[in-house]
């Protein structure tokens, strides 16, 4: 049975994936999707009694958390989306996972993008002036950083079902040394997706991600999505993104190219 491991980035949680385990186990996969630390349960209730120890989360507690689940497993396909992309390939790093898919990933060695989008959402979220404070997402903040490519209303349902509060120090470590990766190591398959209208993480992020991995024996592969935003793995189309991955992953066993 192949295993798939699911990754939820920020400001969401392990309901965000339903649909993909739904499609996955459809086509004979077996799924996966841990919650990060103070991140279980239903968002709305989350957000209305957050974790008193929320602030203090850092993505090494995620990270080892994860790791410990994803070792449990035989040979994982690992799939993440934002911080949970950056996190795939950490752990891809590591030995860990027969591929990766990182989906509108934060980028390792504090990767930039030059954009106003991510400029902007970034300093909110990383603000240093508001401490251990936690970031506590609302619907007008979610529109506009993860559901601009829907309606209003498309967004504003995701937000009530999906949405999160989450610590300010996750996105920190990723800029800092927890976030570092040696990208001229050998590494398994790497998918990296990018959407067209994210104002987290542009998809020329994503691209400059994938191609500063230097090991010409590696694989590592870019896919822009056209008209998808932050919410890429939510909004109407997620299909289409699936499919694609699911290609991809077919490719992959197929052509056995964890060998490298």
């Amino acid at each position: 049975m192949k295993n798939i491991l699911f990754i939820h980035g920020m400001f969401q949680n392990p309901k965000s994936w339903e649909k993909w385990i739904s499609y996955f186990e459809s086509k004979g996969y077996q799924c996966s999707a841990p919650a990060w630390p103070y991140h279980e349960g239903e968002p709305s209730q989350l957000r209305a009694n957050p974790s008193p120890q929320l602030g203090d989360l850092h993505l090494r507690e995620i990270v080892d958390e994860i790791s410990f689940v994803a070792k449990g497993l035989d040979n994982p396909i690992l799939i993440g989306h934002s911080v949970g992309g950056l996190i795939v390939q950490l752990l891809i790093s590591k030995g860990i996972g027969f591929a990766g898919v990182a989906i509108d990933s934060v980028a390792p060695n504090a990767m930039l993008a030059f954009d106003w989008g991510f400029m902007k959402n970034s300093a909110l979220i990383a603000n240093p002036f508001k401490g251990n404070d936690p970031f506590e997402m609302d619907a007008d903040t979610f529109y506009a950083s993860f559901g601009n490519a829907m309606s209003r209303e498309e967004s504003d349902a995701a937000f009530e079902a999906f949405a999160t509060h989450d610590s300010r120090n996750v996105l920190r470590d990723c800029m800092g040394e927890d976030g570092q990766i040696d990208l001229d190591l050998p590494h398994a398959p790497l998918l990296f997706i990018g959407g067209e209208k994210d104002q987290i993480i542009p998809p020329e992020l994503n691209q400059k991600n994938a191609e500063a991995y230097t090991d010409t024996n590696s694989h590592t592969f870019f896919q822009e999505f056209p008209n998808r935003g932050h919410y890429i793995c939510g909004q109407p189309g997620w299909e289409e993104v699936a499919d694609s991955i699911y290609n991809w992953l077919e490719d992959q066993s197929n052509n056995n190219l964890n060998k490298i």
